[in-house]
């Protein structure tokens, strides 16, 4: 006993003033990213008063040590880099803790100690709220009110815990659509460590239902690798005819691509079948790390609006679908919708739509002066700076107060309405809302950013249907009447309901389908260039 306490009280005093000395510095030399300038203080609050090993023990690392260690080198399983944790370094590190003399010297202690507390830190921390503060992106996301006090939770849940794995485990978002993601990455991990079918073939000419394809034998081992093509369907004849079970398949492909599922296998269609499966795996591992930047806890069900996928979805406190529809978001080039968070507050049917001044000086002042009777046409007034209507001709006076903006141009309540019959409200400093559209046609594209910056949704009268749900008042048959009506009227809501404007260019459906989908503002390449960069991160 008296000699267990003077190992212990060695390792203790001893590597006291090696750790403080490391700490202040805030870089530690071996770690891979040996700058933790950006956790000094909390790494600082951890060890006072004494700075006392928290991982060694008897010279030996501690069963919660091991623990993390092991969780490190799983990293890869949640979408992290395991060698950001120094997975590959501790094998040499526990060797090293522990040598032939009885007593392991006190700045090995130190340094194994210091370095297991930044990678733990780090660790906990990339899980729970990210790498990079989403800021830096110009998202609209706040992680501040989500941080941890990591001494303290070190201390807590980790330090003498027996259930290290469950204490990582909490540290995750909780929501069904991360641990969907987090279970298709490790499947698709697995596929893109195996051999695959091969290199793909060249794709040379769009291929129909009932054509010749000399690349249907690569196709078939592809789609049925990634779970398109069922069992050995396909390979019953042998035959280089593309037709029956392969063409179901490629429409399920398509589907989860976001192409339009006709089942001809055209360039874009290929294009996303040769894709490396490591590169989904990194569009999983980028979608993860943007849903750690989202809020987790929410007053109510949120409605959740994924712009890559032009997709929106209303969900209920379980996070389950309750409301699904096509979007359309802004144009990749210029006027692309932003990422943020707000709370919808009320809604207006039959709304005026005041035309933003850039879109009048650049789109409506040009039509204008190519037909006089253009505003008429199209349901336009101009007002003037006190908000009046202006009953004046068009002239190059009026152009002129148009472009500079002192006179301003809205469109007026009805059937060609930019708005539509109804636009939902969550207040934010880029003005963007939902709305309808009378242009259904663009939802039957694919690819669906037309807009200006604003969201328009497939189905507004569902989901008004869906804000009211707690107004009885509000039937469909009122709802249609307001939709139909011929003046503006607004309805608050008795409580806000989040909205989340996210980016994943990877999802997996309820269903358990994995869908990838284009990165339409460059906003993956972005993240992927500056998660390259290393700690510390922009935070």
């Amino acid at each position: 006993m008296l000699c267990c306490l003077a190992v212990a009280g060695a390792a203790g005093g001893e590597s006291g003033e090696p750790l403080r000395a490391m700490v202040e510095s805030g870089r530690m030399e071996g770690l891979r990213w040996p700058d933790f300038s950006d956790y000094r203080n909390q790494v600082r609050n951890f060890y006072e008063p004494d700075y006392s090993p928290a991982w060694v023990r008897e010279g030996a690392a501690t069963p919660q040590a091991r623990a993390a260690i092991e969780a490190f080198a799983d990293a890869g399983d949640r979408g992290l880099n395991p060698e950001d944790y120094d997975a590959s370094r501790w094998a040499g590190r526990l060797t090293k803790l522990r040598p032939a003399a009885p007593q392991p010297e006190a700045a090995g202690v130190a340094h194994f100690d210091l370095a297991l507390t930044v990678c733990l830190m780090r660790f906990i921390s990339d899980l729970h709220i990210g790498k990079v503060n989403p800021r830096h992106f110009d998202f609209g996301f706040n992680i501040e009110n989500k941080k941890y006090d990591l001494a303290a939770l070190l201390r807590r849940n980790f330090v003498n815990s027996g259930e290290v794995r469950a204490a990582i485990d909490e540290v995750e978002p909780s929501f069904p659509a991360y641990r969907r993601t987090e279970a298709a990455l490790r499947r698709y991990r697995a596929l893109a460590a195996g051999t695959g079918p091969g290199p793909a073939p060249a794709w040379k000419t769009a291929v129909k239902p009932g054509m010749r394809f000399e690349g249907l034998a690569w196709m078939a081992g592809r789609l049925r690798l990634v779970g398109d093509l069922e069992g050995g369907a396909g390979d019953d004849t042998g035959s280089t005819i593309y037709r029956g079970a392969l063409v179901k398949a490629v429409k399920h492909f398509q589907d989860r691509h976001g192409l339009a599922a006709t089942g001809v296998i055209d360039r874009g269609t290929w294009k996303q079948m040769e894709t490396p499966l490591s590169a989904r795996v990194r569009q999983m591992e980028l979608t993860l790390e943007r849903w750690r930047w989202v809020p987790q806890e929410f007053a109510r069900p949120p409605i959740v609006v994924n712009l890559p996928e032009f997709r929106l979805r209303a969900v209920d406190a379980g996070f389950h679908v309750e409301l699904e529809m096509k979007v359309i978001a802004g144009k990749a080039y210029r006027h692309q919708t932003p990422v943020f968070a707000s709370d919808m507050t009320y809604l207006i049917f039959r709304p005026y739509w005041n035309v933003p001044p850039k879109i009048t000086r650049a789109e409506l002042v040009p039509d204008i002066k190519k037909d006089s009777a253009y505003l008429a046409k199209n349901g336009y007034e101009v007002m003037d700076e006190h908000g009046g209507v202006v009953e004046a001709p068009v002239d190059d006076r009026m152009l002129a107060l148009l472009r500079s903006g002192r006179w301003w141009v809205r469109q007026v309540p009805g059937p060609k309405n930019a708005l539509g019959a109804v636009k939902f409200i969550f207040p934010n400093s880029h003005d963007v809302y939902l709305h309808g559209t009378p242009a259904q046609a663009l939802f039957s594209r694919s690819r669906r950013d037309f807009s200006h910056g604003c969201i328009r949704v497939e189905k507004p009268f569902e989901l008004a249907e869906w804000v009211l749900r707690d107004r009885p008042e509000w039937t469909p048959e009122r709802i249609q009447a307001a939709m139909d009506g011929d003046a503006p009227l607004q309805v608050n809501l008795k409580q806000p309901i989040p909205v989340l404007i996210v980016y994943g260019t990877a999802v997996v459906r309820d269903s358990g389908d994995v869908c990838f989908f284009e990165d339409i503002y460059g906003h993956d390449a972005e993240l992927d260039r500056v998660l390259e960069q290393g700690y510390p991160y922009p935070g």
